[in-house]
């Protein structure tokens, strides 16, 4: 199934639009899931998401909110920060630059990434972004700022559509069809990306 042929439902999972929450540069898995809070089950880690940068960040964040952060987003060990995320609601990422394997992390947990040139100085706390992965093209609604990145290979895309690599499996006939939506909550991403610690 091509991204562009997927289902309505799994289609949508690649347009966002939501209030963005604007970070810098340089943020690493410790600032996102301290080594603290991974002795916590997912729905209590996440409320431990960027304490150390913006204490207080996740009773404020609501669901269809996007995070905006700069260069080296993601830095450090292989934690299933992007559990935490979508536990929280947030609905996309979009950063100046990944760390590979932390976006890799997002793609297989099915939360959208989109790398944004300049995305620190476009976005500002508040602003609405809008992102669809499947042309590439970004937007701040607040401003009418736009452009477009290159589109994500079409693997990638069809991950995200999914929501994750497990139920993209599990669609596939790889595991167990009726567990797709299970194998699609943050404990179980979460789970299935270790503790990297």
């Amino acid at each position: 199934m091509t991204a562009s042929k997927a289902a309505p439902s799994q289609a949508g999972r690649l347009q966002v639009t939501g209030r963005v929450w604007a970070f810098g540069h340089g943020l690493t898995t410790d600032d996102m899931y301290p080594p603290d809070a991974m002795k916590l089950d997912i729905p209590e880690a996440a409320k431990h998401v960027f304490h150390a940068v913006r204490p207080g960040w996740t009773t404020q964040v609501q669901p269809g909110d996007v995070v905006v952060a700069g260069r080296n987003f993601g830095l450090g060990s292989s934690r299933p920060v992007a559990a935490l995320f979508r536990q929280l609601g947030v609905a996309a990422l979009i950063a100046e630059e990944f760390n590979s394997l932390f976006f890799r992390n997002a793609v297989n947990a099915g939360l959208p990434a989109m790398t944004v040139p300049d995305a620190t100085a476009v976005f500002r706390d508040g602003d609405t972004a809008a992102l669809d992965l499947a042309t590439g093209s970004w937007a701040n609604q607040t401003t009418d700022a736009s452009g477009t990145v290159p589109v994500l290979p079409d693997l990638v895309l069809e991950i995200i559509a999914d929501g994750g690599v497990l139920p993209r499996l599990a669609r596939q006939g790889y595991l167990p069809a009726d567990l797709a939506e299970i194998l699609a909550s943050p404990a179980v991403a979460a789970a299935g990306q270790g503790s990297g610690a």
